[in-house]
């Protein structure tokens, strides 16, 4: 055992007395993802900030002579840790002074300024976490304040590791392999040294999201390195460049690192809503989609992981639901060239698509002759082959376009100029299969499609704006008492406002 191994050691020892002394374990719990495999989840995502960094910024400022503390202290974060020293000022009796980038959203503000209330204040500074860091570390060198890294200092990581404490002091160990997020590595080194130490036979794998693996740059290097870019869907793990402590402890505690996609990570939030119907927000739960991604490997196994957060604006769920896909399945974008004609739409749902999702419906006259829908599914990589291999079969032209912007950001293109006879509308029909189908078949005698926008929103009922064309206004009219005759149909339409159409159209 290392020198460095041992004094993390000798820090969780230490920190016991003053974690506990100030709060409960949180639990530790049974959760079901499908298989035979044992799996077990420290609830980090718990009170007393929904987060586990408030044992590393307590242990830290608890140790500060009463000197020191009544100077103040410093940090830097963009949500957690902030969280986390703002309720230690409060407990201890000191002053903080936060530091957070702008961007930071608004909830994780407001829930450090009620952590902290009369003991916190809170600077935005710059755009990114490392400027705020930068500024937090020049304040508190002006100002003779100490400063409380996240997570590249032993007492911080002492009081991390009591979390692995608890789960050593629960009774439901040993465990064969535990599944630990990496950001900047002091949650991960910290517990691994733990569970090693009362688990020896247990396996470490750290977990890294792919666009901000810095650990396992730094391991490769030799040295921590600066990432040229940062992927910050996880933001709390976002971390540019690794610890100079963390990185030798890590590279020496944890047995193998893997890398989890943002998807992985949605799928893990949306089996754990399902287990529990509690949302961890997407860096707390990276560890439960490493293990997820080797789930395969872990039969007959008893697993650890860690859900080590649940801070996240409300925002971002919609994100969150659309990466996941329905059914733990991936989302894909495939654009497709059919002739410009009344009923090829319909023709081509029934041809091409059979028990696949169709999730999205992105499509806008834009040529004379040929139409390019644009249309999403969740399926599984088998039945997206099965769609490309029915399309080719019936000389249709497709495209994956599943990372394309226009796709991502669903830009619809259409030329108005090719418009006759225009009518838009509103339209609900129920969310499940067919029904498309059926709509289009109803319409298909005059009306040909021009636009047409649907995302499937989770709700019983599928909304969608749809524009329709007709080669004469007699056929407009007869559409509109079709949609108000038949009984399928009543209730389900509502046409668009005049000053609607004219934006739509270009013309307001």
């Amino acid at each position: 055992m290392s020198t460095l191994r041992d004094s993390l050691f000798h820090e969780i020892l230490m920190a016991r007395q003053r974690v506990y002394a100030v709060r409960e374990p949180t639990p530790l719990e049974r959760f079901d993802i499908g298989t035979k495999t044992e799996v077990w989840v420290k609830r980090e995502d718990q009170p007393p900030i929904y987060a586990y960094k408030w044992r590393g910024a307590f242990n830290r400022m608890a140790t500060l002579s009463e000197d020191v503390r009544a100077r103040g202290v410093v940090c830097a974060s963009a949500g957690n840790h902030a969280q986390g020293v703002a309720l230690a000022a409060r407990s201890l009796g000191c002053h903080a002074t936060i530091f957070m980038p702008r961007p930071t959203p608004m909830m994780k503000r407001k829930a450090v300024a009620l952590h902290g209330q009369e003991f916190a204040d809170i600077e935005l500074v710059g755009d990114t976490f490392d400027e705020a860091y930068r500024a937090a570390k020049s304040f508190a060198e002006e100002k003779n304040q100490a400063f409380i890294h996240p997570y590249d200092d032993l007492v911080t990581m002492g009081g991390q590791g009591t979390l692995a404490d608890e789960v050593v002091m629960s009774g439901k160990g040993p465990f064969d392999v535990a599944y630990l997020q990496v950001g900047g590595g002091g949650m991960a080194a910290s517990a691994a040294c733990w569970l090693k130490h009362y688990m020896p036979g247990i396996r470490i794998v750290g977990v890294e999201g792919e666009g901000q693996a810095s650990m396992k740059a730094a391991i490769e290097a030799g040295h921590p390195v600066t990432l040229p870019e940062l992927d910050i869907f996880c933001d709390g793990t976002a971390v540019q460049k690794t610890g100079d402590l963390t990185l030798p402890l890590c590279q020496e505690l944890i047995d193998e690192f893997i890398t989890v996609s943002n998807q992985e990570v949605c799928n893990a939030i949306r089996l754990f809503w399902n287990g529990r119907r509690r949302i961890i927000e997407p860096a707390g739960a990276i560890g439960l989609a490493g293990l997820l991604q080797e789930k395969d490997q872990l039969l007959g196994k008893r697993v650890l992981a860690v859900t080590c957060g649940a801070n996240m604006d409300f925002s971002q769920l919609a994100v969150i639901a659309a990466g996941a896909g329905l059914e733990g399945k991936t989302r894909y974008h495939l654009r497709f060239e059919i002739p410009e004609k009344s009923g090829s739409l319909l023709q081509l749902l029934i041809e091409i698509f059979g028990d696949e999702n169709i999730v999205e419906f992105q499509y806008g006259k834009s040529n004379a002759h040929s139409a390019y829908p644009v249309i999403g599914i969740d399926a599984t990589p088998a039945q997206l082959d099965s769609v490309i291999q029915r399309s080719n079969h019936a000389n249709i032209k497709v495209e994956d376009i599943t990372d394309a912007e226009d796709a991502l950001f669903r830009v619809i293109p259409y030329d108005t100029r090719l418009f006759e006879n225009e009518l838009f509308l509103r339209y609900e029909f129920p969310e499940r299969g067919g029904a498309l189908h059926e709509f289009l078949s109803k319409i298909r005698g005059g009306a040909n499609l021009c636009y047409f926008n649907y995302q499937y929103s989770g709700e019983r009922v599928g909304r969608a704006l749809i524009g329709l064309e007709f080669k004469t206004s007699a056929e407009r009219d007869a559409l509109l008492v079709l949609l108000d005759s038949d009984p399928t149909l009543q209730q389900r339409h509502q046409i668009l406002s005049e000053s609607a159409a004219r934006r739509i159209l270009g013309s307001a």
